[in-house]
């Protein structure tokens, strides 16, 4: 008797420690592991808003290249000591914050995220051929992995000022049946504008601004800079 419930016992601890381990490996892996950082070996667009961030405060002297290797990590370290951050060289979220820097993703071709950015691609390049439109969608996706934006498909498109069509009215005009497929193509990663995050037509804005910008390609009327 004393036997078995020596065994019972040992297979209920056994029990309760496979449970506690699975859920401390979960709660590793959903939690903290799965925090985002930059660091040696990382790369995209958060990496070149830290290089560019590190050559403005003259902490960083090499290309931006969106590569975080030895060079950036010695400038964060810098950064990091001027902060009184603990100098990792890793840029996590304090660090981040304290550049101000915030990176969106660009987001699946879901129906809601289609039918969004079919809109504003129907209504700012309506009349543009089919590329054009893609190309138009690709900037406004540009612009969730660019620092200078909002985050989120959303806060890209209603950022004030950003689309005249927004303010004028023609962005609840009916969306035509190639803006919708232009949306798809452009969520699915292609981009004509090669990287563009503005774009216009020169024939209908004198800004200043948007004239100064380096001009990467013109499709049909409108020119696509960065």
């Amino acid at each position: 008797m004393l036997k078995r419930r020596i065994y019972t016992f040992t297979l209920i601890l056994s029990g309760f420690i496979m449970v506690f381990s699975m859920l401390y490996i979960l709660t590793s892996y959903f939690g903290g592991a799965q925090e985002t950082v930059s660091q040696i070996g990382s790369r995209g667009a958060e990496v070149r808003a830290i290089q560019k961030f590190l050559i403005d405060w003259g902490l960083y002297s090499g290309d931006v290249t969106g590569y975080y290797g030895e060079e950036t990590t010695a400038a964060v370290k810098k950064f990091q000591k001027l902060k009184g951050i603990s100098q990792t060289g890793v840029a996590g979220p304090q660090t981040l914050a304290a550049m101000g820097i915030t990176v969106g993703q660009v987001p699946a071709a879901t129906e809601s995220n289609v039918y969004l950015l079919a809109r504003i691609i129907s209504a700012e390049a309506r009349g543009e051929s089919y590329e054009g439109q893609v190309a138009v969608g690709a900037v406004v996706l540009n612009r969730i992995e660019h620092p200078s934006f909002p985050d989120t498909l959303a806060g890209v498109i209603y950022q004030k000022g950003a689309f005249t069509a927004v303010t004028d009215g023609q962005f609840n005009q009916p969306i035509s049946d190639s803006a919708y497929n232009a949306a798809r193509d452009a969520l699915n990663g292609w981009d004509p504008s090669g990287g563009a995050i503005y774009y216009y037509n020169p024939a209908k804005t004198n800004d200043k601004f948007i004239h100064s910008r380096p001009v990467i390609k013109t499709i049909g009327k409108h020119r696509f800079c960065s």
